[in-house]
């Protein structure tokens, strides 16, 4: 049974800074991709970054530049994010799917499993 459980997120000013984390268990390290996808209020949900077995990454280009994903042994994942501004404001969600390539999806469709989720909230 795959368990993520995220933890980092919190209220910032605009300009600031926050660290995501994700602890990932009971699955086969070497075929997951794991990503964040975020859900702003009353809007859909975004992939917004993804990292794969071998470390490729992906941002939506609204997170481009300003967040950066990576892992731990692929057993926690952090989304760094910089430059954070009111329009990031969202519950993000650790995810991950069965997946042993390269190329990750960000749709949130693809990923079959999901955190429970943390508050990030940006204030001008």
């Amino acid at each position: 049974q795959v368990q993520l459980v995220e933890s980092g997120g919190g209220s910032v000013q605009s300009g600031g800074s926050l660290r995501l984390s994700c602890a990932a268990s009971g699955y086969t390290y070497n075929s997951y991709c794991l990503g964040w996808v975020r859900q702003p209020p009353g809007k859909e949900r975004e992939g917004v970054a993804v990292i794969s077995v071998d470390g490729t990454t992906s941002y939506a280009d609204s997170v481009k530049g300003r967040f950066t994903i990576s892992q731990d042994g692929r057993i926690n994942v952090y989304l760094q994010m910089d430059s954070l501004n009111p329009e990031d404001t969202a519950m993000y969600y650790c995810v991950a799917y069965l997946h042993s390539g390269s190329s990750c999806s960000r749709v949130p469709a693809a990923f079959a499993y999901w955190g429970q989720g943390t508050q990030v909230t940006v204030s001008s």
